[in-house]
């Protein structure tokens, strides 16, 4: 099964990394993905730009409606995402607990409908 792990964390804190500290999660970030690839676990992933270049897309009664920014005022933004193949939701959620950002910000596991789902 698929399972989509949205990266969640606080932006201003994000931006307050010593160039160290961030070149060290860059690098912690490469071996996570390296295991998962290395367990044929991985299907996709992307970091995400900032949400200060973000625009949020609305359609209300037939009219399109764009504001700069996240589509809600929050502590932490999706930085980014992975999406894995488990077995089941222990799996992901393990999957999940080895990103570097958990320990600073959240994963949000999330199963993805499949044709067969629907």
């Amino acid at each position: 099964m698929r399972y989509l792990l949205l990266i969640y964390s606080n932006e201003s804190d994000d931006a307050k990394l010593t160039p160290e500290e961030n070149a060290q999660l860059m690098a912690d970030y490469g071996a996570f993905h390296q295991a998962l690839e290395g367990a044929g676990k991985h299907i996709d992933g992307a970091r995400l730009r900032p949400t200060d270049v973000a625009t949020t897309v609305r359609v209300r009664n037939g009219d399109l409606a764009m504001t700069d920014g996240p589509f809600a005022e929050t502590k932490e933004h999706l930085g980014g995402f992975y999406m894995i193949e488990a077995e089941n939701l222990d799996e992901a959620t393990q999957w999940a607990s080895k990103i570097p950002t958990a320990h600073t910000g959240s994963i949000e596991v999330r199963p993805i409908w499949e044709d067969e789902d629907m």
